[in-house]
Order: C-alpha cells, then sequence, then structure tokens
C-alpha cells in the first residue's frame, strides 16, 4: 500500500490542478511532502515503536494513516491537501518499521525470516509496479480523491486483524524518548533530502546548498547527543558492526544508482523511443517480475552458499545489467534497455533481501525497530541522493554536448523535442543522441558504484564470516 502510495498520486496531478488551482510551489509540496515526511520520521518512529510497541504503534499509525486518507480525498483547498500528505508521511512511517520488527521478532529460524523478509520486500517491488495501474483505472472510473480512499479499508481491515494475528513486543528497558533526539533526526534528513530534492528539480541553488549544510549539522549535532545519552535514539555501536555497516552502506549505494537510473530510463522510454506514459511502465513489467524472482531466489541460494558470497555476487549481477545500459544509442529501442533491466533488478533484489536481513539479525530483537528504520532511511535518502546526483551528471553532459544548440533545446530533451517539432528534425535526433549519451554515462559512473560496492562488501563479509568460524573452532 505505501509503495502505491508513492506512484499513484503522479497520475492524479493533472485533475488536482484543475480542480484545487495550487500554485506552482504548492503543486511541488503536494506531490513531495509525502516522501520528505515518510524519510525524516523513520528513525524516530522505528525508535519509538521498541519504547511503546510495535503493535500498538502500528495501530496507531495505521488509524491516522486511514483517517488523513480520507481527508485528503475530499480535500477543498491545496492547503489542507498539503497538510493531510504530511500526515500520511508520518503515519507512513510507523508502519515500515513496525511491520519489520515485528517479523524480526516473530520468524526466529534464520531461513524463514529470509523468506518472511523476501515475501515483505516483494510488497514494495509490486507496489510500486501497481501504483500507476490502480491509479489509472481509478482515475478513470472516479475523482481523484478516489486514490487516497483506497488506503481506507486496508487499515480498517489491519485494526481489525492486528489484535488478533501480531503479537505485540517492546524493549522494556529502553528508557524514554529523547524528544530532542528525535527533532534533530527529522530536522537533519528532512533539510538534506528537501536541499537534494530541489538540487534535482531546481539545480544548484544557494537555498539548496544551505538546506544540505544545515542538515548535516544537525546530523552531527545528533550524533554527538547519542553518545552521551544513556539511551539514545539510535545505538551507533551498531555501525561498528562491520556486517550491518556494509548492508546499510549497500542499500544505499543501490537505491542511489537505481534512483538516478529510472529517471533517466523513464525518460529514454517517453521522449527518445516514444512510447506513452503507459506503455513505459507496462514495458518494464517483465523486470519487476524478474525482481520478485530474486527476492524469492535470495533465501534459497545461501542455504547452498554462504551469505559472504550471495549479497555480492547479486550487487555484480546487477551491475552487469547496469553496463548493459551503457551500450544503448538513440534508435536501440527498448531491446536492450528491458534485458538491461530485468537483469539489473533480478541481481538488486537478491543483495537488497540480503542486507535487510543482516541488518535485522545483527541488531539485537529489542533495537529491531531503530534498526528498521535506518535501513529504510538509507534506501529513501539513497534515491533522492541518485536522483539529484545523477541526474545532475546527466544534465551537465546533456548540455555539453547540445553546446551549439539553441537555449530552449538545451535546457532539457522535451524543450528540445517542443522546439525542433516538426521543421528541425536534425536538432531532435541530436537531442535525443546528447540525452542517450548522457544515460550511457552515469550507466557506467552506477555500474562502477556498484561494482566498488560489491568489492567492499565481499571483502568485509568474508572477513566477518572467517572470524565467526575461527571463534566456533576455539570455542
Amino acid at each position: 500500500l505505501l509503495a502505491v502510495d508513492f506512484t499513484v498520486l503522479h497520475l492524479a496531478i493533472p485533475r488536482i490542478t484543475a480542480d484545487l488551482k495550487p500554485g506552482s510551489t504548492q503543486l511541488l509540496w503536494i506531490v513531495d511532502i509525502y516522501g520528505f515526511f515518510i524519510a525524516s520520521s523513520l528513525i524516530t518512529m522505528g525508535t519509538l515503536g521498541d519504547r511503546i510497541g510495535r503493535r500498538k504503534l502500528l495501530m496507531i499509525g495505521g488509524a491516522a494513516f486511514g483517517v488523513a486518507s480520507a481527508i485528503a480525498a475530499f480535500a477543498s483547498t491545496a492547503s489542507t491537501l498539503i497538510i493531510t500528505r504530511a500526515l500520511l508521511g508520518v503515519a507512513g512511517a510507523t508502519l515500515m518499521p513496525s511491520t519489520m520488527a515485528l517479523i524480526r521478532n516473530m520468524f526466529h529460524d534464520p531461513d524463514q525470516r529470509r523468506i518472511a523478509i523476501a515475501v515483505w520486500i516483494n510488497c514494495f517491488v509490486v507496489g510500486g509496479a501497481l501504483g500507476p495501474l490502480v491509479g489509472g483505472f481509478m482515475l478513470e472510473n472516479f475523482w481523484w480523491g478516489s486514490v487516497f480512499l483506497l488506503n481506507v479499508p486496508v487499515m480498517v481491515m489491519l485494526l481489525i486483524l492486528a489484535p488478533l494475528l501480531l503479537p505485540e513486543f517492546r524493549d522494556t528497558n529502553a528508557g524514554k524518548l529523547d524528544i530532542l533526539s528525535a527533532l534533530l533526526s527529522l530536522l537533519s534528513i528532512l533539510a538534506v533530502i528537501y536541499g537534494v530534492k530541489r538540487i534535482a528539480q531546481d539545480g544548484i541553488s544557494v537555498l539548496a546548498i544551505g538546506a544540505i549544510l544545515l542538515g548535516v549539522l544537525l546530523a552531527a549535532i545528533f550524533v554527538h547527543r547519542q553518545t552521551h545519552l544513556e539511551h539514545p535514539l539510535i545505538d551507533l555501536a551498531l555501525f561498528k558492526v562491520p556486517a550491518f555497516s556494509a548492508s546499510v552502506s549497500t542499500q544505499l549505494i543501490a537505491t542511489v544508482t537505481f534512483g538516478g537510473l529510472y529517471l533517466l530510463v523513464s525518460q529514454y522510454l517517453q521522449l527518445v523511443v516514444g512510447l506513452s506514459p503507459l506503455h513505459a511502465g507496462v514495458s518494464l513489467l517483465p523486470a519487476t517480475i524478474a525482481g520478485t524472482l530474486g527476492t524469492i531466489a535470495a533465501p534459497v541460494l545461501v542455504k547452498r552458499v554462504h551469505i559472504g558470497y550471495v549479497m555480492p555476487a547479486g550487487m555484480i549481477l546487477s551491475a552487469m545489467g547496469i553496463a548493459l545500459l551503457a551500450t544503448m544509442h538513440a534508435k536501440s529501442g527498448i531491446g536492450i534497455l528491458v534485458v538491461a533491466y530485468i537483469i539489473m533488478s533480478f541481481g538488486v533484489n537478491i543483495a537488497i533481501t540480503l542486507t535487510t536481513d543482516m541488518i535485522m539479525s545483527v541488531a539485537p530483537p529489542e533495537r529491531a525497530g531503530a534498526a528498521s528504520g535506518i535501513s529504510e532511511t538509507s534506501a529513501e535518502l539513497g534515491a533522492a541522493l541518485g536522483i539529484a546526483l545523477l541526474g545532475s551528471v546527466s544534465t551537465a553532459y546533456y548540455r555539453s554536448a547540445m553546446a551549439d544548440a539553441p537555449e530552449a533545446a538545451r535546457a532539457t530533451l522535451a524543450g528540445a523535442i517542443e522546439y525542433a517539432g516538426s521543421l528541425h528534425i536534425d536538432l531532435a535526433q541530436a537531442a535525443r543522441e546528447a540525452f542517450t549519451s548522457s544515460l550511457n554515462v552515469v550507466a557506467v559512473i552506477s555500474a562502477l558504484l556498484v561494482l566498488g560496492m560489491a568489492t567492499t562488501a565481499l571483502f568485509v563479509l568474508r572477513r566477518d564470516s572467517d572470524a565467526s568460524m575461527s571463534q566456533r573452532k576455539a570455542n
């Protein structure tokens, strides 16, 4: 459901704009504020679940999510929709770490837990693919608010079934939640993601850089404060465990590369190949299926091969798929791209399933909520960084390649195609070739990043495995 909510709103934007008539700034907030507040609230909500009970927090968040969805569906002003989208983000941040932490406590057998985590991740994979399809159906048959009402019956079912099916778990020795730490955590991540998103949308600006620097400063203060608290919001000792740090870093790099590449691939399919948004989404469905198979394959593979080899192998396979994107040109069509995305999705979902399992396994059971919050925050931050950083690389290369073109054609590929129209076919083709070349460059950079992370993970996890084996022999 949360994955559907990330994508479903984009289809409704034209109708929301016609109905509520938001200003340009308000429209950006309508689109972005949900992701901002989910990302910035995950760590706090994960830790809060450890303290008050994961099932309790899940039910509180579910009730808030359902109420906010109903209000959003009938919003009569842009301001009301912005506020309710922010509340949906905060409520959504209670659901994600609570469900993962409950899985950690419900499944103690490693093989069962990996399968449960694979199912959990598959829900996000499938939900992301279903978003445009479900949203398209709802918008064709109902008003724009109907996309929010999808949430309500699911939350009602959660509130009925959770007390019957889910065990409660909380850390009885956690101490009180440090409000200042929670505020620092929220504001630091919110500021960094806000700055990164502004760079992705509008380019480098004083406001964007200032927001990122403020976020980094607040994060430094947050980390310093954790070292002096008896009951910190985040147990920084977790990052001293090589397997935990390697897993979080692997997730970050994977989402950086996929976030940036998805932005460019979507434009390639629509503006270079000429597909409609629906056909572009359908063309990537085989990759969604491959990703699902990857999550299923991960727990099967680690029964036969040590996780220290399987996880890096998944990243290496993903890098091979990314490298295939570097071979495309403007007239390649979708064949190479679809094959590349199938390989990428299969490999990266093997890795993400195992990194998620390792993060949850390394963390003590009583800190599972906080560990889940860290894991999911790295994914959210990675996606935003990927869009901003790799998107900026693509834009810089495209503008350099189109240096002799009119300014309207130099800004973006969409601008170039609109400017060229039917009178400047050569200019439009040159713009498509320049954009594809920029995609090739980003693919090379992304492949190298993933390969570098795979090598690091292989070294760290093998060393950790060797140390564990030596310890067992000594015992």
